[in-house]
């Protein structure tokens, strides 16, 4: 059986994006106002250790699957 063929990078840079700009977003008018004692850099790393897992275990695996065709056309 011979592989699909690789999905197109920019497609799928174009889905994440997607997602993460209003989730950053989101998160962003939520947080923010909580974290101002924090310095820039550890508000930042506050957003991206809820955002990073959010990727990697949620949506990343959500579009592979529900865009796998749109991907590799």
């Amino acid at each position: 059986m011979t592989p699909p063929p690789p999905f197109k990078k920019w497609k799928f840079a174009f889905l994440v994006w997607c997602f993460i700009y209003p989730m950053i977003t989101l998160v962003s008018m939520f947080l923010l106002p909580h974290l101002q004692f924090l310095p820039g850099p550890l508000r930042t790393l506050s957003i991206s250790l809820i955002l990073v897992p959010l990727m990697v275990w949620f949506y990343i695996p959500f579009i592979q699957k529900r865009f796998y065709n749109w991907l590799r056309k």
